[in-house]
């Protein structure tokens, strides 16, 4: 099996708990995978795929501009994001700061802050395409809606809370939840789909 580098945008949230949830995920599946955090335009190149973690979507989108990397982050061929990540990614993402833009990769609406503030941050058992997982929310974006091309991986309340979409040859993967601090099952679904893109 082919070597994976997976980088960790490591500006800001759950830089730590995604890199063991990865190192999890690449051993259940016996994976030969290279994980390094990435703090700079350089740290993009030659990542099959990238991990956006939570924390403040307006603040990380500044960060990743200071660095000069906003745009070169659109070149990686597999994103998985979560919480603030998956605003990231979104085509439309409503309530934004004034000034605040997003990737504009895939093909959801997202609201931020759609679940509430700090203080209504909550768990709870969901299902998914991979079992039950207890899920954390924390100021979470609530998904809206998404388009055709996306697969829905959970719902919450008949609510989507996870998905993906493939298309022109990449992958993205967007959580309303953080994953990293309970289970390993969406890193490994991620790693699979990266190799895919590399078969």
């Amino acid at each position: 099996m082919k070597k994976l580098t997976i980088g960790i945008l490591a500006l800001q949230g759950g830089v730590i708990e995604h890199i063991l949830a990865m190192k999890a995920a690449a051993e259940s599946l016996r994976m030969n995978c290279n994980i390094i955090e990435v703090r700079s335009k350089e740290g993009l190149v030659g990542l099959d795929g990238l991990i956006i973690p939570g924390g403040e979507s307006t603040v990380l989108q500044k960060l990743c501009e200071r660095e000069n990397m906003f745009d070169d982050l659109k070149k990686t061929p597999a994103i998985f994001g979560t919480c603030a990540g998956a605003i990231m990614l979104a085509k439309k993402a409503n309530n934004k700061e004034a000034g605040q833009r997003t990737l504009e990769l895939m093909d959801i609406e997202i609201d931020r802050n759609g679940y509430g503030r700090q203080n209504e941050s909550f768990e709870q058992e969901i299902r998914t395409e991979f079992g039950l997982i207890n899920a954390i929310f924390i100021r979470a974006p609530r998904i809206k809606s998404v388009a055709k091309g996306v697969n829905v991986l959970a719902e919450n309340n008949g609510e989507i809370i996870a998905c993906e979409e493939k298309v022109d040859g990449r992958y993205y993967l967007a959580l309303c939840f953080h994953p990293e601090l309970s289970s390993s099952q969406f890193h490994s679904h991620f790693l699979r789909n990266a190799i895919g893109l590399k078969s």
